[in-house]
């Protein structure tokens, strides 16, 4: 199986759930509308990626981690998007979860998402007792406090933040644990992936503050311009444009000298180059020139 379709499958599985009876088929739909149709799947691309470059040995613990943190991904954009954060009216170039089924209901699914990424994973505990622990500890650390996502939105209601710890919380703490889970599940050491991934989240962020100075909505799939509006943190406010595109560049940097030494190397650095062209494309690259 290919990894898009295994990917997919861990999610069409998890939303399965979902479809059960006593389940309210309104918050079912409106979960199913927040998970799918497939956007990049980076973080449960990169779960697989780091354990297939570490033996994959158990896939089931490696298909559960991603379909986990590409859950908790999904409930953090159902929440962002509502009013009280960015109301934003698009997500994916679809109506986003509270546009489609109003506040109450987005609020309650992007609820249930984060359950279900747990009920996902704590399904695989008896396969690798040991290792379904530590993967168990990684994804939960960065969700919640202090250093998870749930924090990194926090930032936001405060009257100062760090930039770079804004960022690293924001959109950093779920890729580094993409990566840390990746290794866990296969049973290889942790600890050199974690910059691997703190970078490269870190690098996506600033794709992202680029890209709502300069994207196309059409072609992203959602609103731009969002920082501006919200007085947001972001890179190209900070930096500039031309500052930021410069930032993203040595972060790409950063991230392809971060690959630990191991038999996927090449692979995964094919990876950040072709992820680092689709986010910031040489046409924007021009526009900072």
């Amino acid at each position: 199986m290919d990894v898009a379709r295994r990917i997919e499958q861990g999610l069409i599985n998890a939303l399965a759930l979902a479809d059960l009876p006593g389940c309210p088929p309104k918050l079912a739909a409106a979960m199913r509308h927040g998970v799918f149709p497939a956007g990049a799947r980076v973080r449960p691309r990169l779960v697989l990626a780091v354990a297939a470059a570490c033996g994959d040995d158990t896939p089931a613990l490696t298909d559960a981690a991603a379909t986990a943190i590409e859950l908790l991904h999904c409930a953090s954009l159902v929440h962002d998007d509502l009013p009280c954060f960015d109301d934003a009216a698009t997500r994916r170039g679809k109506p986003s979860v509270h546009r489609a089924f109003g506040e109450r209901l987005a609020v309650l699914s992007g609820d249930a998402l984060i359950v279900l990424a747990f009920q996902v994973m704590a399904g695989v505990v008896p396969v690798r007792p040991e290792r379904a622990a530590a993967l168990l500890l990684t994804v939960s650390r960065s969700v919640g406090l202090p250093r998870g996502i749930v924090a990194g939105q926090a930032w936001e209601c405060e009257s100062r933040v760090s930039l770079v710890e804004y960022q690293r919380e924001k959109t950093g703490s779920l890729f580094e644990a993409a990566t840390v889970a990746g290794a866990e599940a296969a049973g290889a050491p942790a600890h050199p992936w974690r910059l691997f991934g703190e970078k490269l989240g870190e690098a996506y962020q600033v794709a992202d503050d680029i890209r709502d100075v300069v994207a196309d909505p059409a072609l992203i799939g959602k609103p731009v311009g969002r920082d501006v509006a919200l007085a947001r943190p972001s890179s190209a406010r900070e930096l500039g444009l031309e500052g930021a595109v410069r930032h993203f560049e040595q972060l790409v940097a950063q991230v392809v000298a971060s690959i630990p030494a191991c038999p996927g190397a090449m692979a995964l650095r094919e990876l950040v180059a072709l992820e680092a062209d689709r986010l910031v494309p040489s046409e924007i690259m021009a526009l900072a020139a």
